[in-house]
């Protein structure tokens, strides 16, 4: 049985306007993919908290956050804009309006943590309304009259992970009597950031320089002639190593640095190694964008694509992580911009060279809320205890997709305790050996490069011992 209860909302920074810039990006790869990009899943409940403790927390969510009252606009159908239309596309942030929370009664016999499992895989496999419905979906699950797990799915439109983690935080951080929020929203709403972004020329202009410099010493091409591999095309690979997060740490404690240079480091000279590239590595990397003056807290997508470009042919393990670092810095510097003026760019570039840049090949290191976490190391991990994680290192699964609209996208995922990889690939690029080829060389080399600094150490050890007698 479903009971449908209505919530009434409202809330600040209604109008209508644009997509900001992060909004733009994730709705070219909404038409793109062809289907609604979100982000939720399934929480248990164990507090004690009913059914009416949801109704609030919905309403405050719907009533603090302009992005969870936006519908978008099309000054023709959706269907028929081009991916690179966004100036057709606009959003209308309502003032107040009514949603809906769910609950779903487990029968007294019926596990409701798959019900509930059930439930997110429905609404995770039916696409939005962008033009009807609200950008949030939520239930809870009942069971024997008490609230077991509540249910929720977020457009990506609406917000990004970092934009989640904040309503989640604000939510915890009412008034436990009131339940009212502990002040005012101070952060930008979208449509003000359209604004603010519309005046953002002189922004625009110093990315796009870096980006041009950046296209002109690059090849167009990032892989060997195309071959069709087969059936099915397109794999989402998952992977683990905890051999690769231990020798990260170590080799990021040696060299002063954390481990996000690390891992690039070790995806652009394995990349090489199974290409055969002697080029530059270029890719494109996700920046979050929050650590720009006023962002942190905006509840709305803010990530946009940076391009990392470094020469990573006949370096030391230790250089090749130094330049990746500095030109990991530079890409993020330079990754705000109208996505506008930078496709155009693309496309100006792609056309001097007389065939286009090909830019699908990206990393997206997400682990924010772990590496906070986890904060500085108590103990550098060993190098025996390195190899004896080496056996544990394993392939988790390897799932067709129906399409994906990129090459290869790798993923650097949000969990505790060991590195999980989850990778995107088109095999018509990059056969499914291949890849797997390359999961093998990151880890390699990054382990490689903790024993070959820890060699050099004790060399340096050595030396000033001798030098000492």
């Amino acid at each position: 049985m479903v009971e449908r209860i209505v919530v009434a909302f409202e809330g600040d920074g209604a109008g209508v306007g644009g997509l900001t810039w992060g909004q733009q990006q994730v709705w070219r790869a909404i038409v793109e993919v062809g289907a609604s990009m979100s982000m939720g899943g399934v929480v248990p409940v164990t507090d004690g908290r009913v059914v009416p403790d949801f109704v609030e927390e919905l309403r405050f969510l719907m009533s603090r956050f302009a992005s969870l009252r936006s519908r978008l606009v099309f000054d023709e159908p959706w269907h028929a804009t081009s991916v690179d239309a966004c100036h057709l596309v606009r959003q209308e942030i309502a003032e107040r309006g009514e949603t809906v929370l769910e609950v779903h009664d487990a029968a007294d016999d019926e596990d409701p943590g798959a019900l509930a499992a059930a439930l997110f895989a429905e609404w995770k496999a039916r696409d939005f309304d962008y033009t009807g419905e609200w950008p949030i979906r939520e239930a809870v699950v009942r069971h024997r009259g008490a609230v077991t797990h509540v249910v929720v799915l977020v457009l990506h439109l609406a917000s990004d992970g970092s934009g989640l983690g904040t309503m989640i935080r604000e939510l915890a951080e009412r008034d436990p009597v009131t339940r009212q929020p502990r002040g005012p929203y101070t952060a930008m709403q979208p449509l003000a950031l359209v604004e603010a972004q519309r005046s953002s020329k002189r922004q625009t202009d110093t990315a796009l320089r870096y980006w041009e410099a950046q296209l002109r010493a690059i090849r167009p091409r990032r892989f060997p002639a195309t071959a069709d591999r087969g059936e099915p095309r397109w794999h989402r690979v998952m992977w683990r190593s905890t051999a690769l997060l231990l020798a990260a740490q170590r080799v990021a404690a040696a060299l002063g640095t954390d481990t996000a240079p690390v891992l690039l480091a070790a995806y652009g000279t394995a990349f090489n190694t199974v290409t055969g590239q002697t080029a530059p590595f270029a890719t494109q990397v996700i920046v979050s964008n929050r650590f720009r003056p006023g962002l942190a807290d905006v509840v709305t997508p803010l990530a946009q694509n940076g391009l990392v470009v470094v020469d990573l042919s006949g370096v030391t393990a230790r250089e090749a992580i130094d330049r990746t670092r500095r030109a990991s810095m530079n890409a993020s510097k330079h990754a705000y911009y109208d996505p506008a003026a930078r496709l155009a760019l693309i496309d100006r570039v792609g056309a001097e060279h007389g065939e286009p840049v090909d830019l699908a090949v990206f990393y997206n290191d997400r682990r924010g809320g772990v590496v906070q976490a986890q904060g500085p190391l108590d103990t550098v991990p060993t190098i025996a205890g390195i190899e004896a994680a080496l056996p544990l290192t394993e392939l988790v699964s390897d799932t067709p997709m129906p399409y994906f609209n990129e090459k290869l996208m790798v993923n650097v995922d949000d969990v505790v305790g060991t590195i999980q990889l989850t990778v995107e690939v088109d095999t018509h690029y990059l056969a499914i050996g291949d890849l797997h080829r390359l999961l093998a060389a990151m880890e390699a080399f990054t382990v490689g490069a903790a024993r070959s600094l820890d060699q050099a150490a004790a060399q340096v050890v050595t030396a000033q011992a001798v030098a000492s007698r």
